[in-house]
């Protein structure tokens, strides 16, 4: 009979998300995650098998807490748009009061691991995908309610808001300014509000 683990899983590996999402990759030591995850070296290895799936079985783990409820943002409100509005003023939120956990684990992957690594870089296409969806599901619903052009390509502007989410990110590491990061969604969503049947809210 195999023995049972001592420690709950998705507990340690939520830690493990939060010293890979501060430090990044590879700043990460094995003894950082040992600390915060609170189980022994033997304990780590012998239930992630190395720092790379530990990192990898984190960013799913990402998909699942963090990812879903952005997606859950997407369909919040009756109206798409007011929903697409929603979202990124939620990242601005994130991003002035989250401090070392300010930007997204996935955006950190890319830029970090992304190039080098192909199991990371497929699983932040995957999530990036994930997000993408939720972008064009409630794109097509603002077309289904009359609240958007129905001019636009709606696969072009799903990638559009998703690369526009992933640059304002990029950009709230570095610049605390609300109204930097206000104003930078302002233009993002002009052009939604620009050809839809009700400004911005």
């Amino acid at each position: 009979m195999a023995r049972p683990k001592a420690f709950n899983e998705e507990a340690a590996i939520d830690k493990a998300v939060e010293v890979f999402w501060t430090k990044g990759y590879e700043a990460a030591s094995m003894q950082d995650l040992i600390n915060a995850m609170g189980i022994q070296r033997g304990s780590l290895y012998n239930a992630f098998g190395s720092k790379q799936q530990l990192f990898l079985k984190s960013l799913q783990r990402y998909g699942v807490v963090v990812v879903n409820k952005l997606l859950e943002i997407l369909e919040s409100k009756p109206s798409a748009i007011a929903s697409i509005e929603l979202f990124f003023a939620q990242l601005v939120e994130h991003l002035l009061t989250a401090g070392e956990l300010r930007s997204c684990l996935v955006t950190n992957s890319a830029i970090e691991r992304g190039l080098r690594d192909e199991e990371t870089k497929a699983q932040v296409l995957s999530l990036l995908s994930s997000l993408e969806k939720g972008f064009y599901n409630t794109l097509l619903r603002a077309k289904e309610n009359g609240e958007l052009s129905t001019e636009f390509d709606l696969h072009l502007l799903a990638h559009y808001l998703t690369s526009s989410m992933q640059g304002l990110l990029v950009i709230g590491k570095v610049n605390s300014e609300r109204s930097v990061l206000e104003g930078i969604n302002q233009v993002t969503l002009s052009i939604l509000t620009h050809n839809s049947n009700r400004g911005l809210t």
